[in-house]
């Protein structure tokens, strides 16, 4: 699918910067910030991040070809400016380049007649997301946000792949201070905004889940008019967010209050199995996940078809379609019948207790495994958060525990005020840890691994991985 074409007209019409050289209808095949896959004919944005300039490599572009560069003014005593002039190349100057690169994206994303379904919460956002890609894909051509393409650089580089054909785009907006989803939602202008939860994510920057549900709120201000918020009623921080909005409101939940809802919810060998509910009808589904708090990822998902008229039989088709991302509550079942919940990707504290809430859940008559990293930008409740999340390890009688990382006493002090044992408790360092995991597996374990990306949990799979598929 070709993406929208861009000429030199379009970026000025889109960031008002000033044309500094070249011509006005100069076309552009695409749209590119990276100077080392940047190719001849792209429009090449310099954009000053936290670790590299792009502007140190405008020369070096210009030898590759580009046709055209968008530069900050303040730079352009370092650029070659008469070089670009004497070869016929586009050079616009605009006063911050990284907020020329949202205007940019905007001017996109409005060429289309296309639903823009956006997602923020402080869980279940990329789950969530991809449950609304595959819910809507299934019967309208869509675009999605992939990876952790969810910031101010990430949404961006996504609309710019919008195309003519496209009937709507998925996009995820992440945070970490007040501000980032006035403004990711200012870029993307939502016709249908989904709030999954309020939780003690980003407590570093944001100080209280106050100011959390404040700055998750800020996607609601950006729906266009005569669109939907799409919100949590099991969430009261959520659920408080309708209070004001001025135009439709879909619940989604457990509770009589939601309009799309899940009731009878049963884990099974397949995964989690529940009855939809909708105002279209009801059918039953099952997810292929042991997660109980998918469920409500789904029943956001199923929220949004309704909104934009999915059939029912469809919004079935595309949850029971979900596969579970690399990292996120996927199951693996390894040599020797040890299965191996991988939650690695990311954690904070309510992603985490469902996480271990999901692991007693399976166990019965296996043996339970937590092997868990820190959870990162907590500020000044980290210790707090930490000793609760090991509580709970004991409150769900989880039969062994190996922690890691700087929290690590923390989680094992609350773990034994649950009621383990100590001798059930394992705390080092990750190879170490990993190498006494590995030691201590027996036959039908579930082992659940999960901790922030910074903790890098991933390795501890591989190394499970790796010993069950030697033995």
């Amino acid at each position: 699918m070709t993406p929208y074409a861009w000429t030199a007209a379009d970026i000025l019409q889109a960031t008002g910067g000033t044309l500094l050289s070249g011509a006005p209808e100069t076309a552009f095949s695409s749209i590119g910030i990276d100077s080392r896959s940047i190719v001849a004919g792209q429009l090449f944005v310099a954009i000053a991040g936290e670790t590299h300039d792009g502007h140190r490599f405008v020369t070096d572009v210009l030898g590759r070809g580009v046709a055209g560069v968008v530069v900050d003014a303040a730079q352009l005593g370092r650029l070659p400016v008469d070089q670009m002039t004497a070869h016929g190349r586009v050079c616009v100057s605009v006063n911050d380049t990284t907020r020329a690169l949202g205007d940019m994206a905007r001017f996109n994303r409005r060429r289309g007649a296309l639903a823009v379904l956006a997602v923020t919460g402080s869980n279940g956002k990329t789950s969530t997301r991809t449950l609304m890609e595959t819910v809507v894909g299934q019967q309208l051509t869509t675009l999605a946000t992939t990876g952790n393409l969810n910031n101010h650089i990430g949404l961006p580089l996504t609309l710019f792949r919008l195309a003519p054909d496209h009937q709507a785009a998925v996009l995820e907006l992440g945070m970490n201070h007040p501000g980032e989803i006035l403004y990711l939602g200012g870029i993307c202008e939502p016709d249908v905004g989904v709030i999954t939860n309020v939780g003690p994510a980003h407590l570093e920057g944001l100080g209280s889940l106050a100011n959390v549900a404040r700055a998750k709120a800020e996607l609601l201000a950006t729906i266009r008019a005569g669109g939907t918020a799409v919100l949590n009623a099991d969430d009261p921080l959520v659920a408080a967010m309708a209070d004001g909005f001025a135009h439709r409101v879909v619940y989604y939940g457990t509770t009589a209050k939601a309009q799309v809802r899940a009731e009878n919810i049963v884990l099974t060998d397949a995964g989690t199995a529940f009855t939809l509910i909708t105002p279209s009808g009801s059918l039953p589904v099952t997810l292929a996940t042991p997660a109980r708090v998918m469920v409500f990822n789904a029943l956001a998902a199923a929220a949004v078809g309704e909104v934009v008229g999915i059939a029912l039989d469809r919004i079935k088709t595309g949850l029971e379609a979900f596969v579970p991302q690399a990292g996120r509550m996927g199951i693996r079942t390894l040599g020797r019948d040890i299965r191996l919940v991988d939650d690695s990707y990311n954690a904070n504290p309510a992603s985490m207790a469902a996480a271990i809430e999901t692991l007693a859940r399976m166990g019965g008559q296996r043996r339970t495994i937590a092997v868990l990293g820190d959870m990162l930008e907590l500020g000044d409740q980290a210790e707090a958060l930490h000793r609760q999340i090991g509580r709970a390890v004991g409150d769900h009688r989880i039969n062994r525990l190996y922690v890691t990382g700087a929290f690590a006493q923390d989680v094992a002090d609350g773990a034994r005020q649950g009621g383990m044992a100590p001798d059930r408790i394992v705390s080092d360092a990750k190879p170490a840890l990993t190498d006494q995991l590995a030691a201590d597996l027996e036959t039908g374990d579930i082992v659940l691994v999960k901790g922030s990306r910074g903790m890098a949990m991933e390795t501890v799979v591989e190394a499970v991985c790796d010993w069950a598929d030697d033995k």
